[in-house]
């Protein structure tokens, strides 16, 4: 897999909310840390996501806002 974007991030699907047009993906990463997509239904129907099956989070961004307390 060749992919133009700079962070791609291994991890593990821990919950998947399904909806009626969109479904909400968890991708558990080493160390707990969560990231949350959502993708069309049938996105994750082709890509065959289920709890437990290794997938990518891949974020590709032209600006990525930086806060501090």
């Amino acid at each position: 897999m060749k992919l133009s974007a700079r962070n791609l991030l291994k991890g593990k699907v821990k919950k998947i909310s399904v909806g009626s047009v969109n479904d909400e993906v968890i991708i558990e990463l080493p160390g707990g840390i969560e990231i949350v997509s959502i993708i069309t239904k049938a996105s994750a129907e082709s890509l065959g996501l289920s709890v437990g099956k290794e997938a990518y989070a891949v974020i590709k961004a032209s600006s990525v806002m930086v806060a501090v307390d």
